[in-house]
């Protein structure tokens, strides 16, 4: 995430500092190292941006090829352009896009026919369109190069359509930015150079293992897990709850707001961190109650999210927080919150699915191999940190530790993402 989102508040900053700051207000000593290790990491994550992708769509013709390029204003701030205000930065814009994202044939760069203008696009995001002419119709292949000098996991999407056969699309990344087309390309599901089953599936794989905020909710899950059958539950439920909505958004069935989802998907890492502190803690009244305040404070400033969602977190939190008090197995409660929010964690997979807007004939596999992707990269992280934390257990005043300062970075992590993405 970055500052680029919007201000925030300073009502709003007071408050998430009032309550970070009464995490581990019983732990003494140790509860200011773990206030300083969250503010450490608000600092440090403050730069940061959300996963880096772009779009093109390409109408290729025996002459040439029209060109469309789609990208978020915020990723252009990583090469500090903001098109939008500056004349300056539209002008570098229109000059740079031909020369990173680009077609060739026969050896030789296509050359620009009509100069590239902006275009309509949606809230956030920045719509370039340009037309190329090509001296000959073989040998020809795109490449995107955008952002890669700054953002090396830069991730770009580009469709292919020629008239009368099938579009298909292609990831480009830094290992391997250019797509080599010809009259083949698209001439079905099987043969079409487009991205594969496999190469969804290390989609997937590549999506959860730069998803922070994704590993920051696992890790949260783990930490307090008390054996191989917590584990096996709380997996095994966000799993499935993360399953349903991604394939209910990407089919969809269902239209999530974007900023509403990730702002959603903060407050799930917060909410299992400031969990993880209370059971620690012995399970007093004064955090659930900072909670519940701190969610209705949120509205209360005129954050971005819909009423109704504020009011259903703040009660969500204070009945969770009610019957975790009253249980006499705190696991299979945490099995539920890992359901409830692997719900609105699947709508965050989904986006990347939904922006590429694949054909019937390409949606399916797509989904599969993108689903089984994330799965078989979230089974890779359990599977390296859960063996850690075991071993860390044998030595008790470590694992305190170990525990404390993990709660509190997960909660320092998540409200930042909450708070920055509410305010967006």
């Amino acid at each position: 995430m970055s500052s680029s989102f919007g201000e925030l508040p300073p009502c709003a900053l007071k408050r998430s500092v009032f309550i970070s700051s009464h995490l581990f207000a019983r732990r003494d000593a140790r509860g200011r190292a773990f206030c300083v290790a969250v503010f450490v990491l608000l600092a440090a994550t403050a730069s940061a941006h959300t996963r880096s992708l772009s779009y093109s769509l390409w109408d290729v013709t025996d002459a040439g090829a029209m060109v469309r390029v789609r990208i978020s204003r915020l990723e252009l701030t990583r090469l500090a352009l903001d098109p939008v205000r500056s004349p300056a930065d539209e002008r570098v814009v229109l000059s740079m896009l031909p020369e990173v994202v680009r077609m060739s044939a026969a050896g030789e760069w296509c050359t620009v026919a009509d100069p590239p203008r902006r275009t309509a696009a949606s809230e956030g995001n920045l719509a370039y369109a340009w037309r190329l002419e090509c001296g000959s119709t073989e040998d020809r292949a795109i490449e995107s190069r955008l952002l890669l000098d700054v953002a090396p996991s830069h991730m770009h999407f580009a469709r292919l359509r020629r008239a009368g056969e099938p579009t298909v699309e292609r990831v480009l990344t830094e290992a391997a930015p250019v797509w080599r087309i010809d009259r083949r390309a698209a001439a079905g599901p099987d043969s079409t150079g487009g991205t594969s089953l496999v190469g969804y599936l290390a989609l997937g794989v590549e999506h959860i293992l730069t998803g922070w905020d994704h590993l920051a909710f696992v890790f949260a899950l783990l930490l307090l897990a008390g054996g191989l059958r917590d584990i096996a539950m709380l997996v095994t439920s966000f799993t499935i709850a993360h399953s349903i909505t991604l394939a209910l958004a990407v089919l969809g069935f269902v239209e999530p707001t974007g900023h509403v989802v990730e702002a959603l998907i903060g407050y799930s890492i917060a909410l299992v961190g400031v969990e993880n502190a209370w059971l620690l803690s012995g399970k007093g009244r004064v955090l659930p109650a900072l909670v519940v305040t701190g969610v209705v404070a949120v509205a209360a400033v005129g954050s971005s999210l819909p009423l109704l969602a504020v009011a259903g977190l703040a009660l969500f939190s204070a009945c969770h927080f009610g019957l975790l008090r009253r249980s006499s197995r705190p696991e299979r409660l945490r099995a539920a919150v890992a359901f409830s929010f692997g719900l609105i964690h699947g709508f965050g997979f989904a986006g990347i699915m939904m922006e590429l807007d694949l054909e019937s004939v390409r949606l399916a596999p797509a989904l599969f191999g993108f689903n089984v992707g994330v799965e078989l990269g979230q089974l890779a992280v359990v599977a390296l940190v859960w063996p850690l934390l075991l071993a860390l257990r044998r030595a008790p005043s470590v694992s305190s530790w170990v525990d404390d300062l993990g709660s509190a970075a997960v909660t320092g992590l998540g409200l930042f993402w909450f708070l920055t993405r509410s305010f967006s």
